[in-house]
């Protein structure tokens, strides 16, 4: 899960976010942190290395942006877990709603007892 890994760190998670909302060159992104450009060169260099992050040379810069099929790994993963957890939940709320449904009993139970 080379995907999951790159964007364990926050440095990395903030610039899938910035990219996110445009293109930008490196020197964009270095503006936006406290980091030097050879730090933020390396965190983009994790982001292709893992399919997220793709870059095209336009005259003298070089444009960094998301690879939308990049992210096919993390959805996948995602959707995996969404379907765990949705399981757990749907169990969950039946047992709230039998407790529920327990507990108005034994109130109209100890109601029509008074």
């Amino acid at each position: 899960m080379q995907s999951l890994l790159a964007i364990a760190d926050p440095t990395r998670r903030r610039i899938v976010e910035l990219l996110a909302e445009r293109e930008r060159t490196a020197g964009e992104l270095v503006d936006k942190f406290d980091l030097s450009a050879p730090a933020i060169s390396q965190h983009l260099k994790v982001l292709r290395e893992a399919g997220l992050v793709t870059v095209r040379a336009e005259g003298q810069k070089r444009v960094q942006m998301l690879n939308p099929g990049g992210f096919g790994e993390l959805e996948a993963w995602m959707e995996k877990t969404r379907a765990f957890w949705s399981s757990r939940l749907d169990t969950l709320e039946r047992e709230l709603r039998a407790e529920d449904e327990r507990n108005a009993k034994a109130a109209r139970k100890k109601k029509t007892a008074s």
